[in-house]
């Protein structure tokens, strides 16, 4: 079995093999490889030492030269390429306390998570390095790991992450001693950064449902958001034939793959367990704004991105807005106002993914959905006011007219006249809206 190579890559094993050394590609970029996905990153390994890479190549970064690795820059592109290693204890339960480089290929494969990502090529001999039977669990779509389980998750209890993100994305399934390690509690050892950054890998995944439902009967989603978890057992009604969790996964995994979007899907009815109310039937009033303030705590509390946390609070803050494909333009167009311009598409997306994760029929969904969609872009495209900034007039033009200086009463005009337009955008003209102005304002300020 041979893997297909950038040239770049090759080059720079050769240049190793060359110069005597060993190179093999290994890692994450390997593995890709060989399932027939185009990977992002290579990795190198060699028994060359930091110092002596640095020596064969003209352009390098000691990315992190104390645990063995080089960036060697080749054409331009940037390349890991690290001293094959032991590895001592874990007492930070993230970084090996010692390091002692190694040229025996397998005894740095040990030290891996997975068996899927301790295998290692060279693309000089065109020999591969498998001592774990990474290719066979590859076949057998498995995740196992190496060696004891328990081991490689004390060391560092991201991997019991890893695991259930690499369930997500690659869809294998764990080997039952694999789950058997699992203890939610070391989770706890981990800073919530790394941890939000292997959730945000995870949410990306095109199996979520499997992955969600190890992440769950684990133990450990309650460790990592709790809030979520809590959603399990909730049920909604007739509409419905899965508790608020299940509902959650399924509508994440139905939305496209970008961050804000599946966060917005995973946490949409974050709120419900709290809001729910069984005095006049099931209902869960104001689950939408609840949910709102939870998720934006939840993606703190995770060290999400500001930009990205704005983003999701808002769809869940406007998730339940009344909206359909036989809306009045009038109607579509105070709803794009209320919603932004930026954001309509994205709701209608959540909107879409929720309906289809509810117990309807899903050609229905997509029917109503893509008709609500063209109603929103046909009223786009009409190029009506929807912000103030579409006005016909702005603040000095109000200022001049009444003979005001700044102050909120001009604020609150624009705001007035921008409803006055979205309700007919005729008035939308210089005119009609000094007018209109002058009749708010007198109206307002009678002596």
């Amino acid at each position: 079995m041979r893997v297909k190579l950038p040239h770049t890559i090759i080059e720079i094993c050769r240049t190793l093999s060359e110069a005597g050394f060993q190179a093999f590609v290994v890692g994450g970029a390997l593995r890709d490889a060989l399932l027939g996905v185009t990977p992002h990153d290579w990795d190198i390994t060699t028994d060359a030492l930091p110092e002596e890479v640095e020596a064969l190549f003209p352009e390098t970064i000691p990315t992190g030269r104390e645990f063995g690795t080089i960036t060697v820059l080749y054409n331009g592109q940037p390349v890991e390429v690290t001293t094959m290693r032991q590895e001592g204890r874990y007492s930070d339960r993230r970084r090996p306390d010692t390091v002692a480089f190694t040229k025996d290929i397998k005894l740095d494969l040990k030290r891996r998570d997975f068996t899927v990502n301790a295998m290692a090529y060279n693309p000089i001999t065109k020999q591969f390095a498998d001592p774990f039977k990474g290719r066979l669990h590859l076949r057998l779509r498995r995740l196992v790991c190496v060696g004891d389980p328990k081991e490689r998750f004390s060391e560092d209890p991201l991997r019991m992450l890893r695991l259930i993100r690499f369930q997500a994305v690659l869809g294998f399934k764990p080997a039952g001693k694999t789950v058997q390690a699992i203890k939610p509690e070391l989770i706890n050892a981990i800073s919530a950064e790394r941890i939000g950054q292997e959730l945000a890998k995870m949410s990306l995944g095109g199996h979520l449902v499997p992955a969600f439902e190890l992440f769950y009967s684990s133990g450990l989603l309650d460790e990592v958001i709790p809030e979520l978890a809590a959603c399990a057992g909730v049920s909604q009604g007739e509409q419905h034939i899965y508790d608020v969790l299940g509902h959650s996964v399924l509508a994440a995994q139905r939305i496209p793959p970008q961050l804000h979007l599946r966060w917005a899907a995973l946490l949409h009815d974050i709120g419900k367990p709290k809001a729910k109310m069984e005095n006049d039937g099931l209902n869960f009033n104001n689950h939408d704004k609840l949910g709102a303030e939870m998720a934006e705590a939840i993606l703190q509390r995770l060290r999400f991105s500001n930009d990205l946390i704005k983003k999701v609070t808002h769809l869940i803050r406007f998730h339940m807005y009344p909206m359909g494909p036989h809306m009045t333009d009038k109607a579509v167009r105070h709803m794009i106002a209320k919603v932004g311009q930026e954001h309509i598409f994205d709701l209608i997306a959540l909107r879409h993914a929720d309906i289809s994760a509810m117990y309807i029929d899903p050609v229905q969904a997509v029917r109503y959905l893509t008709e609500l969609r063209n109603r929103v872009q046909e009223v786009l495209d009409a190029e009506t006011a929807l912000t103030v900034h579409d006005l016909a007039v702005n603040g000095h033009d109000l200022m001049t007219e009444l003979g005001i200086g700044p102050c909120r009463i001009i604020g609150q005009l624009l705001e007035q006249l921008l409803e006055l337009v979205i309700d007919d955008p005729s008035q939308n003209n210089r005119t009609a809206l000094l007018a209109a102005a002058r009749r708010l304002f007198d109206a307002d300020h009678k002596p």
